[in-house]
């Protein structure tokens, strides 16, 4: 099992010349950090016995140090939401989505509400939400902020901070289904599958907190890889990395994600939300 503690200690590696034969890989930091390193270990150890290279998971803390790492070739794949993919493929010319889970191409986001606001689940969004407090999850999340704003605005014609008497922050979908059920907020905006499996785990009360409304499908997740990989680690290289994603079949590292199993992305699937983001000014 192999992963770096922090993104600062890959500053230091770099800086004393690690070799260039390590293949590192991160992800959004979507969840707390002990479940991520927990899942993201295990997927190295399965990348590093497919890919014939030594393979090192690098935890971040921010959906933008994940980006960073990507931009700095810190890392050369990484588990990114929509948002952050595109912001990646940006910024680095030629890299590719060479996966996504098969329920991110139609995914969702939850409104979640405490059980005080006396709101239930709809179709629709009630009117009744005005004038409460909201939480999104990190700034650039795809399903804990982008699209969750992009279909409030569409509903409501108004942005957030003028729907809401206060719109927050908490950096990640476990964080928020927390404050949520504490009450320290009425709404939260989540991750279907985060909150899904956070229930399915016993992690939520769901006599305090419940989803009152599911947004339409958008396309999310996915793995995004460097388009110099192949000159740094050998011909073919980005048709190995793609291969081993794809026959990711055992249960016990799908379920960490969760997904039921990996299908193959391009870039162009995530055209949706470059439109999306470009929208609410959020890519530079």
């Amino acid at each position: 099992m192999r992963w770096l503690a922090a993104s600062t200690t890959v500053l230091a590696l770099f800086a004393q010349g690690v070799a260039a034969d390590t293949f590192r890989f991160t992800a959004i930091p979507d969840e707390d950090q002990s479940r991520l390193v927990e899942r993201f270990s295990k997927v190295a150890d399965y990348l590093e016995e497919r890919l014939d290279v030594e393979v090192e998971y690098v935890p971040v803390k921010s959906y933008g140090a994940t980006v960073t790492a990507f931009r700095n070739d810190q890392v050369q794949l990484a588990w990114f939401g929509g948002l952050s993919g595109v912001q990646a493929r940006r910024l680095v010319p030629g890299s590719v989505a060479v996966a996504q889970g098969s329920e991110d191409a139609e995914f969702k986001s939850y409104l979640i509400a405490h059980r005080s606001t006396g709101l239930e689940r709809a179709e629709e969004l009630s009117d009744a939400i005005e004038d409460m407090s909201l939480t999104f999850g990190s700034r650039t999340s795809t399903s804990g902020r982008l699209m969750p704003e992009h279909f409030l605005r569409q509903r409501f014609g108004e942005a957030p901070d003028e729907l809401f008497s206060r719109v927050g922050f908490s950096g990640d979908h476990s964080r928020t289904i927390a404050l949520v059920e504490a009450g320290t907020w009425d709404l939260g905006a989540v991750n279907f599958s985060v909150w899904e499996a956070a229930v399915a785990d016993g992690r939520v009360d769901t006599d305090k907190v419940e989803v009152i409304w599911a947004t339409p499908p958008y396309p999310d997740y996915n793995w995004t890889l460097r388009g110099d990989v192949d000159e740094r680690f050998g011909e073919g290289f980005t048709e190995k990395v793609r291969a081993a994603l794809l026959e990711m079949d055992d249960p016990e590292l799908l379920a960490s994600f969760p997904r039921e199993g990996f299908i193959p992305a391009d870039n162009a699937l995530y055209a949706p939300i470059e439109d999306v983001a470009e929208e609410l000014g959020l890519l530079r």
